[in-house]
Order: structure tokens, then sequence, then C-alpha cells
């Protein structure tokens, strides 16, 4: 089963260059690519594969297509982000290829008489819906997904399996939340009550109630074993078409804007606010109660103890250097402080010179 590459423009927009009436059944990249496949071409660098690739069909720009020798036999589908379109084409692909799962309740499912399931919606093994839950029209729920009380799934979700949603949450349209990840487990919100010093020191955190939600826009995605704390008092918002990698923590009353990417194990503290369309690395720690506008990027291991109030990349982690310029710089940095008083030693020592000279 497959497209004809005149159905693939139709419903994906593009022109095709070639043959309207050559199917295409899957994917695959340029250099590896043969007659009943489709391919693309992202990167200028790989064009020279565009001409000996085998490929059914390739998805090209036109400034890339006007740089081919003229008179190519090949197949086209001319589009300006060749890159977006296999990424959409890909999840037609998927659809086509995957078992479609009846609508129902598993037998071993656990559904609160209150909770409101919509007839649509697919239901795994062990799944429980706690009272007064909402499930959506085509929601997928996978096994041993745990969905708390009054917490709404919006249409067409997909839950995968052993996710934990907490009460009092609100899941977008579309949104997939991959396996292992908490959304609205309590935030980390305790009270210093201690009095005395040292040895003496008597007392305890109290916690604070986190009686806050957490808010999901659609076509959000979570990675797995991510976990995104409910507020204190108001919600944690993730807005719409946020993408966040596998073990991400977010801490609560957090707000992500829209369309802002973050990578696998970054850390965000609680009381932030970042932008839209921003760009979070990997590993990167960004502390409570600042604020990063629209348009920042902050690169891999990046440490944000400050608000960034202006669009642009940000980088705070030390690039990686072989093992023996590393303990050459550390002996520097060790030293700095005697480097400091001896340049000024040397400048005031100068600065007298020059007074005698006068």
């Amino acid at each position: 089963m497959g497209f004809t590459l005149e159905d693939i423009a139709r419903q994906f927009g593009g022109k095709v260059v070639g043959d309207p009436a050559h199917c295409v059944g899957s994917l695959a990249p340029l250099d590896q690519a043969g007659p009943e496949q489709l391919a693309f071409l992202a990167n200028p660098k790989y064009l020279s594969q565009v001409e000996t690739t085998r490929a059914g069909a390739v998805l090209i720009n036109a400034e890339d297509l006007a740089k081919l020798a003229p008179g190519s036999s090949r197949n086209f589908i001319v589009t300006p982000n060749p890159y977006a379109y296999f990424a959409r084409i890909a999840q037609a692909f998927i659809d086509l290829a995957a078992p479609k799962r009846a609508p129902g309740v598993h037998a071993s499912a656990t559904i609160d008489p209150s909770a409101k399931v919509a007839a649509s919606a697919v239901i795994g093994p062990n799944v429980t819906v706690e009272a007064g839950a909402v499930i959506g029209e085509n929601v997928q729920i996978d096994a041993n997904v745990v969905i708390g009380r009054g917490t709404q799934v919006g249409d067409g979700a997909h839950l995968y399996p052993n996710v934990s949603v907490y009460h009092g949450c609100r899941i977008g349209p579309r949104v997939i939340i991959h396996a292992g990840a908490v959304i609205g487990s309590d935030g980390f919100g305790f009270a210093p009550d201690f009095t005395g010093d040292g040895d003496a020191r008597t007392g305890s955190w109290v916690k604070i109630p986190q009686v806050g939600g957490v808010s999901i826009g659609s076509d959000v995605e979570i990675g797995a074993n991510t976990t995104i704390d409910r507020g204190a008092m108001a919600d944690t918002i993730i807005e719409e078409c946020v993408k966040i990698d596998n073990l991400v923590q977010i801490g609560h009353n957090c707000k992500v804007g829209a369309y802002t990417v973050i990578a696998g194990c970054a850390g965000i503290a609680g009381s932030t606010t970042i932008g839209r369309h921003c760009m979070i690395g990997g590993a990167v720690g960004i502390a409570g109660h600042v604020t990063l506008v629209d348009h920042v990027i902050v690169t891999a291991k990046s440490g944000v103890s400050k608000s960034l109030l202006k669009p642009g990349m940000y980088t705070s982690a030390f690039p990686a250097v072989d093992h023996a310029s590393w303990n050459k710089s550390a002996a520097l940095l060790r030293n700095i402080d005697k480097l400091r008083e001896r340049i000024k030693a040397l400048e005031a020592g100068a600065g007298a010179a020059a007074g005698e000279k006068a």
C-alpha cells in the first residue's frame, strides 16, 4: 500500500515534477532509497546524492532543484521546506501501517462511575480513571495509566503506558505523553521552620500544600519519564505546541510559552517563565523566579541564574577540550586571584614610575 505523488501533493501541497502517478509506500534516506520509496533533501551538501539516488521521488526545494543537471528523469515534489514536509508525510505512512485499535474499555480497567469516557476512546489494560475525570473523543490511553479525579483529557490525546496524571489537570487536544511521565505531582514547596545554629539547630521543613494544577495546551508532546509539577496555588502552564524531551523536570508554577522546545535532562525550577519559540538545550539548569523572553536559545549544560531579557543565544557551559588542556585551564582558574593581585601591583608600579619621570 502507498500513495501516488499526485495524492501526496493533493494532501500536503507542493508541485510534482515528473510522473504524478508514481506510487511510493515508505520513506528512506537518499543513499538507501529504492524506486518505491520517497527521500528528501534538507541539506544542500547532500545534493550529489540526489543525482545518484534510486528513490522513486525526492522532496526538494526549488533552489536546490535548479542546481541539478537539466533533463533529469527523476521524480520530485517541490516544496519550500522538504524536512517539515517529510515529517508530515511520515505521519501518514505510520498511520497507514499501524494496526487500528478498536474503541472500548479493557476488561481490567477501572473506571469510576462518575467519570465520562467518550465511546470512541481506547482504554487499555489496568488503566485507572478516577471520579469526575473526562476522557475526550478518540483518546488512546495505554496500559497502567492513571488519570486522577477531575482531570480532563482532550480529544485525540495519546497517553503511553505507565503515565500518571494527578487530580485536577487539563490535557489539551492531540497531546502526546510518553511512557513513565508524571503530570501534576506536588511542587517542591517547603517552608523552613528552624531555630538555633549548628548542633543546637532544631525544627523542620513545613510542607506547603500544592493546590494548583497543570494545564497543557494542544499539540504538546512530553517525553518519557518527564515530570511536570502542579502549581502551589495557580496552575503550571504548558502552552500549545511545546515539545519536551525525555527526563525533563519542570517545577511548580512555571509557564512555558508556545512552540518552545526543551531537550533531555533540563531542569527548570519553580515560578520560571519561558517565552514563545525558545530552545532549551540538554541538561540546562534554570533557577526559579526568572524570565526568558521569546526567541531565547540556551545551549546545552548552561546554567541560567538570572532573567534573560533579550532574544538571542546564551551559553555558560565550558566547551569540551582534551584533558591536558582542561588541567591547564583549571590551574589558571585556581590562581586567578594571585594573578589579579600581581597585575594590580605591576600597574601600580608602572603608574608610580611614570609619575617620577613627569
